[in-house]
C-alpha cells in the first residue's frame, strides 16, 4: 500500500500549492453540493457532507465558498444537478484503476474518461472488473515527526480505528468509512495533530512498477485527475518512493 499512499500524500501537498485553485475549488464545491443535496445541509447530521467540507478545508478553500456550495446543494442557491459515476479500467502493465466522477452530463464524462484511457495505453473495463481489488476505508494521516508511534497507536485504537500503519515519515490510521469523522475528532481531542482525513479506496493487492512503467501509469492517472468531472482516481500500483518523488518533481 505504501507506494499508492505516498502518491496520495504528494497529491495533497501539490494540491495545496496548486496555482490553478479555481479548478480545484470547483471540484471540491461540486462534492459538497452533491453531499448536501443527498443528505441535507447539516454536516453534523450528514457524514458525507462533513467529510466533503473537511476535505475542502484541508485545501484551504474559503469558508464563504464552502457555505455557498452547501446552500446550492440544499436547493437554496440554485445550481446544477450532478450524479456520481464510477468507472473501472486498466492502466499500463495491468494496473487496476477506479475513477470516481461527479457529472451533469454522463455522455460527456464517459467519452472523456474513455479517451484518456485509450490515449495513454489503458482500457475501460466492465463494472465490477477491478472494484473487488479495493475496499472503501477512512484514512487519517499523522506526521511521524510530530508524534510518537505509541501515542498515535493509543489514541487511534481508543477512538475506534481498525489499524495504524507506520509508513516512512507518517502514520496511516485506517477506519471504517462511517467511523472516519469520529476517530479523527477523538484523536484531535487527545492532542494528535491530523494532517489529512479522507475517504479512500485501499487496494488489497498491488502491482510493483519500476520507473518506465511507473511513468506511463502516472501519465494516465494525471490525465484522469485533470478531467473537470473526475473527483478521485484510485490505483493499485506500488512505486518506489524515490521514483514517485522524481515523477512528482
Amino acid at each position: 500500500m505504501s507506494g499508492h499512499s505516498k502518491w496520495s500524500s504528494i497529491k495533497h501537498k501539490k494540491g495545496k500549492e496548486d496555482a490553478r485553485r479555481g479548478k480545484l475549488f470547483s471540484k471540491l464545491a461540486r462534492a459538497i453540493m452533491v453531499a448536501a443535496k443527498e443528505g441535507g445541509p447539516d454536516p453534523s447530521a450528514n457524514a458525507a457532507l462533513y467529510n466533503a467540507v473537511e476535505k475542502a478545508r484541508s485545501y484551504s478553500m474559503p469558508k464563504d465558498n464552502i457555505e455557498r456550495a452547501i446552500q446550492r446543494g440544499a436547493g437554496t442557491g440554485g445550481g446544477e444537478s450532478f450524479v456520481a459515476i464510477l468507472y473501472e479500467g486498466y492502466g499500463p502493465n495491468g494496473v487496476a484503476i477506479i475513477v470516481e466522477a461527479l457529472t451533469d452530463n454522463r455522455n460527456r464524462t464517459a467519452a472523456d474518461v474513455r479517451n484518456i484511457f485509450a490515449k495513454h495505453g489503458g482500457s475501460l473495463a466492465q463494472p465490477g472488473a477491478v472494484s473487488w481489488i479495493f475496499e472503501r476505508r477512512g484514512l487519517i494521516v499523522v506526521d511521524a515527526n510530530k508524534h510518537g508511534e505509541d501515542d498515535v497507536m493509543a489514541a487511534a485504537i481508543e477512538a475506534g480505528a481498525d489499524d495504524v500503519v507506520a509508513d516512512g515519515d507518517r502514520f496511516e490510521v485506517l477506519t471504517q468509512p462511517a467511523d472516519l469523522a469520529a476517530v479523527r475528532d477523538a484523536m484531535q481531542a487527545a492532542g494528535i495533530e491530523v494532517e489529512e482525513a479522507v475517504l479512500t479506496m485501499i487496494p488489497k493487492n498491488t502491482v510493483r512498477l519500476e520507473e518506465k512503467d511507473a511513468r506511463k501509469t502516472m501519465k494516465i492517472v494525471d490525465a484522469l485527475e485533470e478531467s473537470d468531472d473526475v473527483q478521485e482516481v484510485h490505483a493499485n500500483f506500488d512505486i518506489p518512493d524515490e521514483v514517485l518523488e522524481a515523477l512528482a518533481g
